[in-house]
């Protein structure tokens, strides 16, 4: 499948579509709506719009048939998502499918999703997560847990399990996974086998990329079980949104959904 090479609006980049899972708790959606600005003030110029999967609107469906009628040919589409599971192979392409179905013609390149899908761990991601670390933990600690949403898909999982190990290796301390639903360890356990293993400061990075009720959970079990610190999801940290720009401006391997 191809891409149209024709101009796009008045000649300009490609908008982004920012797309993220949602959620009741309204703090997520300003998340989101805050990395969309970071986003689009790193690259101006460039149109940058917030959507979202479920409980908040626009839903990216809506979102892209409003830039097929504003004229324009072409859109890249991020999904702000930390593995590759169901809503990347499932929910995102079924929205881009609807809203390329009918109307105007677009042409969506979907981007990778923002963790690893290939095995590798972008530093972008762990310049971010280490931002967060250290704004709550700047002295020194002797374990980490990287604490996830969590899934039943093995292979985000797995995915999960390399930025553990890369952020052990870049502190130089064990790293252990935990997940606050779908899977075990709970975080609270994690921390508990590390304190019990000999070490004495465990820190927890949150591995979210907005507050909400999983995030909430996470801190509370860590640092009921003895963590010195709990990283704040990465929001509109400089380093997501640098992430962000990265997987727009690769195209390498990347689904072409063609108009009509």
């Amino acid at each position: 499948m191809s891409t149209p090479t024709g101009p796009d609006v008045a000649g300009g980049a490609d908008p982004v579509v920012l797309v993220a899972h949602g959620s009741r708790d309204p703090r997520a959606a300003e998340a989101t709506r805050a990395l969309a600005r970071a986003v689009s003030a790193a690259r101006p110029g460039v149109e940058v719009w917030p959507s979202w999967l479920d409980h908040t609107e626009p839903g990216p469906t809506e979102v892209l048939r409003g830039l097929a009628v504003a004229g324009h040919r072409r859109a890249v589409l991020v999904p702000l998502l930390l593995t590759a599971a169901y809503h990347r192979r499932v929910d995102i392409p079924a929205a881009v499918a609807a809203a390329t179905q009918s109307g105007p013609p677009l042409a969506v390149r979907v981007a990778d999703v923002l963790g690893p899908s290939d095995g590798t761990v972008d530093p972008a991601l762990l310049a971010g997560l280490r931002r967060r670390l250290d704004e709550v933990c700047p002295g020194r600690f002797d374990a980490l847990v990287l604490a996830a949403a969590g899934t039943r898909d093995a292979r985000a999982r797995g995915s999960v399990g390399r930025v553990a190990d890369a952020l052990g290796v870049e502190f130089g301390v064990p790293s252990r996974v935990s997940y606050a639903s779908a899977a075990p360890p709970e975080t609270g356990v994690a921390v508990s086998r590390l304190r019990a293993a000999g070490a004495r400061r465990v820190a927890v990075v949150g591995y979210f990329l907005a507050p909400g009720l999983f995030h909430d959970a996470v801190a509370e079990a860590a640092r009921a079980a003895g963590a010195v610190a709990v990283s704040a999801p990465l929001t509109d940290a400089p380093e997501l949104a640098d992430l962000v720009l990265r997987r727009v401006d690769d195209r390498s391997g990347r689904v072409v959904v063609p108009a009509g």
